[in-house]
């Protein structure tokens, strides 16, 4: 069964051998690039035209996604499957395969590239695939589909306990450098679409599309997802984001962070809630809305007002050397074509002590003003000035930080995207809310793996600036990208005494990195 996958540490364990054989590859490549470099024109394509010549291996045995044995070490090594059996609870009878078996079927078929729950169908007739698991068989799609089915609100909480408490304890493992860092909590939702017309929950959201409108709440500092709820398409973004963001501030108090920062946009801004996190020594920064009058207050602040110079904007005035600037195509088509064309001029900040009127604690609003101008072709057609609010408790901040980190938190739209596009969680392959629900906590724990294998990575005190580049270079790359550089390296699969053997047959940049991985698990 999937469960009880045992892949030898040996198979895996970085020698002398290994780093000779992985320099070697790294050289023949380069060099044969660099060759390349100065080759002539022959005069004809480079590329080849010949014959293509196709044979059927007898013995040997291969897959695509060599890195997979990483996957399974790191789900071995995190007791990750025991934690979910001993969780969740849907399946009267194993026949064979248990619960842990049909999640994890799942989140292997996300790392093979499978986009759909019918790509199942391409796992379970390989036959290499299966003896890498080690299984007779795997749950096909079908039987995929209706394990997500039996799913019931309270098996979906169990499953993200299971998948959290595993997730502490990656954290805990970090030591105490990584906990004293402030955990920052961000909060938002995201419409999945859907074109089925059977699918239950579903609803028409605010600009009239079908589908669902999943929360996420997640974890900026390693950009996991902690909490996904599936909610219906015409909810409100904040609808129930209180009580799951309080159930963030227990797990990362939890796993030994003092400090908790939540984040969130004008929607989040839940002001009745805001005096209990106070009270708690939560810190949080939300949008707030520009209300008649909130603006009316801040175009009182005139003489308070000033300038912020964004960071990036401010990093190239600090080099001695101006580059040239590239030449903005799009706005020269639009002043060309005449269209109406909002330039920003400028922008200033300000404070002010507010109470909103659901609190009895007064909190820090921070204004931003936007200066800026109405064009039409060449034509200046007026000036105008918008405002941004942003509520917090935190009075430490300078005002700028406190618009940096409401803009910081946009970088969980990135996360968004890549659960949508890069994993495909926010899908909804299933026909009720329960079980797409299901079916997303599920294959987003694809992404969870992908972060716990970069802060699994371990850092030596003599390459500590070089392992922690690595570290946020896995941290941060995107999904795709990171199966193309470390999961889809063909392997040959050998079956040696009591040992299964992963024999990668291609070189990859990001090998070593991956060998170290390894040899620390």
């Amino acid at each position: 069964m999937l469960t009880h996958l045992n892949i030898h540490a040996k198979a895996f364990q970085v020698n002398q051998t290994v780093a000779r054989r992985l320099a070697k590859r790294k050289r023949r490549i380069y060099r044969r690039l660099g060759l390349a470099r100065h080759r002539v024109d022959k005069g004809w394509p480079d590329l080849p035209r010949g014959k293509v010549c196709y044979e059927v291996s007898d013995r040997v045995r291969a897959v695509g996604h060599g890195g997979l044995g990483a996957v399974l070490r790191l789900v071995a090594q995190l007791h990750l499957a025991q934690r979910i059996d001993d969780n969740v609870h849907v399946l009267k009878v194993h026949r064979p395969y248990h619960e842990s078996d049909h999640v994890l079927n799942l989140v292997y078929n996300v790392f093979c590239g499978g986009r759909t729950l019918e790509d199942i169908e391409l796992r379970r007739n390989d036959e290499a695939h299966l003896d890498a698991l080690g299984v007779q068989a795997i749950p096909d799609p079908t039987t995929a589909g209706d394990f997500c089915r039996r799913f019931g609100e309270a098996d979906i909480d169990a499953l993200q306990n299971a998948i959290n408490t595993v997730r502490t304890d990656v954290w805990r493992s970090q030591g105490p450098t990584f906990t004293r860092e402030r955990a920052r909590i961000d909060v938002d939702g995201s419409l999945v679409p859907t074109t089925g017309e059977c699918k239950e929950g579903m609803a028409l959201s605010y600009n009239g599309i079908w589908g669902y409108h999943p929360l996420l709440v997640s974890f900026s500092n390693t950009r996991e997802p902690l909490f996904l709820v599936n909610r219906s398409g015409n909810v409100g973004s904040h609808t129930g984001a209180a009580a799951y963001l309080d159930r963030a501030i227990d797990l990362v108090r939890d796993a030994g962070f003092s400090e908790v920062l939540l984040r969130g946009d004008t929607d989040f801004s839940q002001t009745k809630y805001l005096d209990g996190w106070n009270a708690q020594g939560v810190k949080f920064v939300f949008g707030y809305d520009a209300m008649p009058n909130m603006k009316k207050k801040a175009a009182g602040l005139s003489d308070d007002f000033s300038e912020l110079t964004r960071r990036a904007k401010r990093a190239f005035i600090e080099v001695d050397q101006q580059r040239a600037k590239p030449i903005r195509h799009k706005e020269a088509w639009v002043r060309a074509k005449g269209y109406k064309n909002i330039v920003l001029k400028s922008e200033d900040m300000a404070e002010f002590a507010y109470r909103p009127t659901a609190c009895a604690e007064t909190y820090r609003m921070v204004v931003l003003r936007k200066n800026l101008s109405i064009e039409r072709g060449e034509t200046a057609l007026l000036q105008d000035v918008r405002y941004f609010f942003f509520i917090t408790n935190d009075w430490d901040f300078a005002t700028k930080q406190v618009v940096y980190e409401s803009n910081d938190r946009c970088n969980q739209e990135n996360l968004i995207e890549q659960l949508k596009n890069g994993v495909r969680a926010l899908h909804a392959p299933s026909n009720t809310l329960l079980s797409n629900w299901a079916y997303m906590v599920i294959t987003s724990l694809a992404w969870s793996i992908k972060a716990w294998m970069a802060l699994s990575l371990p850092v030596s005190p003599r390459w500590r600036a070089k392992h922690e580049a690595q570290r946020r270079t896995w941290l941060h790359m995107e999904f795709r990208t990171f199966l193309g550089a470390v999961i889809n390296v063909p392997a040959q699969i050998l079956d040696s005494g009591r040992r299964r053997i992963w024999r990668l047959l291609a070189w990859r940049p990001q090998l070593p990195v991956l060998f170290r991985l390894l040899d620390a698990l």
